[in-house]
């Protein structure tokens, strides 16, 4: 069945957008663009069709903060109309003070995006957008990260369509609300008509990122400025490079143990026999 074929077939059956105790969905919205961000604004619209949605994320943007919490300094929530706060840190920041007291309640699902730019690749590495879905992951929640390949918000009617489709197919399979897992999602910008199909991807890998530009300030002092990311190295089929680049919706499951199983056994002997 085509992904349009199956949100069609849920359209009115307010049964999927229920969670396990028979109640309405409860999504915390994120993202690392801004809490006015377009992205995150049509995300919230969208979802808000299905769902109890309510909103906190950062006051200004912090991409690129990937899974950061401030420590030192006081953070500060306000208010930014119904449903909807901003806080002075990161995304993770966000979700970590909305799920330890802020809310008030455990929300059903964690999304994070729509975020404006793709993060496929070493992008998870550092980016905010999978940074704030994953700090809903750490806390047992599902969660997912909703990015845009292109910047700019081309067709992000489209996108935030997509992306509620998507939880509504998650629910139909009764896996929001339940054990935790975390998905990075890639949409291409297209019309949802012109949308290929949703894949299951692994993540490629990126060259090393292009060199540090300098420039003299005012002052004379030299200042550094990180170069972009670089070209895509590893895209081949089953990568999210490659989906995306044929216009599909591109789905990676990720998880957060970096340990490196299959080197266990060589660094147990380069240890001189250490237990594995």
């Amino acid at each position: 069945m085509s992904d349009q074929a199956i949100a069609a077939s849920l359209t009115g059956r307010s049964t999927y957008n229920r969670n396990s105790q028979g109640m309405r969905m409860k999504i915390l919205i994120s993202n690392d663009d801004g809490y006015r961000a377009d992205g995150i604004v049509a995300l919230r619209q969208a979802l808000g069709t299905i769902a109890d949605v309510e909103v906190v994320a950062p006051e200004h943007n912090n991409s690129a903060k990937s899974n950061a919490l401030t420590l030192h300094t006081p953070l500060y929530v306000h208010d930014a109309g119904p449903g909807v706060r901003y806080v002075n840190g990161t995304p993770a920041d966000c979700v970590h003070i909305a799920l330890t007291g802020l809310l008030g309640y455990r929300p059903d699902l964690v999304v994070s995006g729509i975020n404006n730019g793709a993060n496929m690749g070493d992008d998870t590495l550092y980016s905010g957008t999978v940074g704030a879905a994953m700090e809903g992951y750490l806390f047992g929640i599902p969660s997912i990260a909703f990015s845009q390949i292109e910047k700019g918000w081309a067709h992000l009617d489209a996108a935030a369509e997509k992306a509620k489709q998507l939880v509504l197919q998650l629910q139909a399979q009764s896996l929001i609300g339940t054990r935790p897992w975390l998905l990075n999602v890639n949409l291409p910008n297209r019309p949802l008509d012109q949308m290929g199909t949703t894949q299951l991807c692994r993540l490629g890998r990126r060259h090393s990122a292009e060199p540090v530009i300098t420039q003299l300030s005012p002052r004379g002092e030299t200042m550094y400025w990180i170069g972009n990311a670089g070209a895509a190295m590893d895209d081949g089929e089953g990568t999210d490079f490659h989906a995306t680049r044929l216009g599909h919706v591109a789905v990676t499951p990720l998880k957060v143990d970096l340990t490196d199983l299959d080197q266990l056994t060589h660094w147990s002997q380069a240890l001189g026999g250490a237990q594995a």
